[in-house]
């Protein structure tokens, strides 16, 4: 059930807007006050902020632009202004709507689903679920570049990570240090390739239990390396 916080210091136009979005299905909280409103919106999770402009202690507008600034909560702000001037001002804000008193209620409760379903097809089609790999107590988060080990999470450098990564989604195969050097490097192994030998070492510091005995990167030796399921 959604959640809607209605900030209007008019008692007999909340309770109005209240009933008729409760007739249809919505869990409606009313404050009378613009401090206590803009607390309740920043601190409490509500799914559509509906805002009086004109409110005691704290205006609509500026309810409107601290909730913008930490959530992308719907925003309807109502106001008996007609002046375009107010309307551009309250959108430029970051406000999803603007209606004007006085307005019918059943167009507001409309306004309130269209808003509600924008926002949800809107978060819908928003950012995949991060592409994690997890084995046996190693958790690589390879969207967001991070790394647990049993819970624990260890700070990577960037070739580090990109070198953990790779092992870890072809596992069991067997890589040379010229083949790791040329994919992770991105450059002919006419470099030092020793470069992939402390970077496996330092790898192996942040996620082994036991260094001389790795059950993660495997030596193979005289070829290169593998990562163990």
């Amino acid at each position: 059930m959604s959640r809607i916080l209605i900030v209007e210091d008019e008692i007999s136009i909340a309770e109005l807007e209240k009933d008729y979005l409760e007739l249809s299905g919505f869990e409606v909280e009313i404050e009378n006050n613009g401090t206590e409103g803009l607390s309740q919106a920043l601190h409490e999770d509500f799914d559509l902020l509906i805002l009086d402009l004109m409110l005691p202690g704290v205006d609509g507008f500026e309810i409107c632009r601290k909730v913008r600034e930490v959530k992308n909560t719907p925003i309807i702000m109502v106001s008996a202004k007609k002046e375009d001037i107010d309307k551009i001002r309250g959108l430029g804000l970051g406000a999803d709507d603007y209606i004007t008193k006085p307005f019918s209620p059943s167009e507001m409760v409309a306004r309130v689903k269209a808003h509600l379903a924008r926002y949800e097809r809107l978060i819908g089609s928003g950012t995949p679920d991060n592409e994690i790999i997890e084995i046996r107590g190693l958790k690589v988060d390879k969207t967001a570049r991070r790394v647990w080990i049993n819970g624990e999470e260890k700070n990577f450098t960037t070739k580090e990570f990109d070198l953990l990564t790779f092992l870890a989604q072809n596992p069991n195969h067997v890589f040379t240090k010229e083949e790791l050097f040329n994919k992770i490097w991105d450059m002919e192994s006419i470099g030092d390739i020793a470069t992939v030998t402390v970077h496996i070492k330092k790898i192996r510091e942040k996620i082994e239990f036991n260094t001389a005995k790795p059950q993660y990167i495997e030596t193979i030796w005289g070829v290169g390396y593998r990562f163990k399921v």
